[in-house]
């Protein structure tokens, strides 16, 4: 994975909602994926931004929601770097989805005009939005 190039930091104070029933908030430190996708170019059309991992878990994400709620790729969390098994080198912070769409080990962002794309779990019948405002993740 290359490196990210410089960005200004950012820290939010965002809570974490697991389909399983618990909830942690944690004050997370990153930089914004719109700034990511900005400086990489966006075609035009695109809709829907992809997400790739290290262990081939994959998820994805409207590119609208991602530059209005200016979604985290983050490297930190509580102000310790991102141990391996929280998500080193990157956790993505999908502020107001479920946490199966809070992608660990970030190494590829793909942006696509495909909205139907399925990530691992909406592949098993989770909601392709992962919206915790509505009242069930399946």
């Amino acid at each position: 994975m290359r490196s990210l190039p410089p960005f200004p930091s950012t820290r939010k104070k965002i809570t974490l909602f697991c389909v399983e029933g618990w909830d942690v908030t944690i004050l997370w430190e990153g930089v914004g994926v719109k700034d990511l996708l900005a400086d990489a170019g966006i075609a035009p059309g695109a809709n829907t931004v992809i997400f790739h991992a290290a262990d081939g878990y994959s998820t994805s994400l409207p590119l609208d929601y991602i530059e209005e709620r200016d979604i985290l790729l983050t490297h930190t969390m509580n102000r310790v770097r991102l141990p391996e098994e929280r998500g080193f080198p990157l956790q993505l912070v999908a502020e107001d989805r479920w946490g199966y769409t809070w992608i660990k080990w970030v190494t590829r962002i793909q942006v696509s005009d495909d909205p139907s794309y399925q990530g691992y779990w909406e592949q098993r019948g989770f909601s392709q939005s992962g919206d915790i405002r509505k009242s069930s993740f399946t």
